[in-house]
């Protein structure tokens, strides 16, 4: 079995690949077969050391594929079976070894592709619009990055929910697939300052949620966008890490709440897990939501699909293939 290693934080270049020995199932395991690999921004987090992890190891948080083998004790999947999973370290590998707890089934007529492509941005999609800050009708959001695979998902989570959504992207074709997402109104951040546009937009009365995956370039003016009492889910940093502020900042700015939220929580137990996998895969299944795949790339590409996705010159979801 291949796989990609990473022995020491670095650049994309320290992605190896490299043969694997694969270890049977234990007991409360399966062994899955990919057949698609999602790639996240969280994957460059923990290849650059941003969030720590023990090395070497495998990257890669989502994959989907069929069972190959199961361990004792085992009753939730058997061999055949196609699942998907998300928040799981080691996805970046031919094959993986994975806590069946944290398989879910796959429903017919969602290929595999479409399966690894919505486990981790389409669940956070979900968990953000209907958890973290409940999207309502009258309500209004900032979206920043949307084109990118949550952000399109998260338009079309949120317009289903009948909020306005505002979206920002960096160029007129993103700004059209936004669109088709359903961003009711798209700002041009490079053309056009997104703080502006948004009051102007909202009459100056500001939105009640941004949802922030950009991070260090974008947080102090999405504070600023804000309505009183109104939602900043800071949901990624792709352009850094927010620097220290004073918390009295959200009291003068209108009793802002700021949270910053991560999947697994919202995952945690398995009851929680199949409730939203189940609900965004069945979207995906009878074509509410839709999954735009922007690239793909051999595993063995896997430094190749980084560059690009650090670039931010990519749309939508890009897969590995084993």
């Amino acid at each position: 079995m291949h796989s990609i290693r990473i022995h020491a934080t670095g650049g994309p270049e320290v992605l190896s690949f490299e043969e694997s020995v694969l270890p049977a199932p234990g007991p409360g395991q399966a062994l899955v077969r990919h057949e698609a690999i999602g790639i996240n921004f969280i994957d460059v987090y923990h290849r650059v050391g941003l969030y720590p992890v023990g090395r070497p190891f495998t990257p890669g948080l989502e994959a989907a594929g069929v069972v190959e083998q199961v361990g004792e004790d085992v009753e939730v999947v058997r061999p055949g079976d196609r699942v998907a999973y998300a928040d799981v370290l080691g996805a970046y590998a031919e094959s993986a070894v994975v806590p069946a707890d944290r398989l879910v089934p796959v429903p017919a007529g969602v290929s595999s592709e479409d399966a690894a492509a919505v486990m981790l941005q389409g669940m956070t999609a979900q968990y953000l619009a209907t958890a973290t800050r409940p999207l309502a009708p009258g309500d209004s959001c900032l979206v920043h990055a949307a084109a990118g695979g949550l952000g399109l998902l998260l338009c079309q989570v949120a317009h289903r929910r009948g909020a306005r959504v505002i979206a920002t992207v960096s160029t007129e074709a993103k700004a059209a697939l936004a669109r088709e997402a359903g961003a009711d109104e798209v700002i041009l951040y490079t053309q056009q300052d997104f703080e502006a546009e948004t009051r102007r937009l909202t009459g100056g009365a500001g939105v009640q949620v941004v949802y922030d995956s950009v991070g260090k370039t974008t947080f102090e003016g999405g504070l600023r966008v804000l309505a009183p009492l109104g939602t900043m889910v800071l949901c990624g940093q792709s352009s850094g890490p927010v620097p220290p502020f004073d918390p009295q900042l959200l009291a003068q700015r209108g009793s802002l709440h700021l949270t910053r939220p991560r999947l697994f929580d919202y995952i945690r137990g398995r009851e929680a897990l199949l409730a939203r996998a189940s609900e965004v895969l069945g979207w995906v299944a009878d074509g509410t939501l839709k999954v735009r795949i922007g690239e793909r790339w051999p595993l063995a590409r896997a430094g190749d699909a980084h560059r690009a996705l650090e670039a931010r010159t990519t749309t939508g979801k890009l897969l590995l293939t084993p």
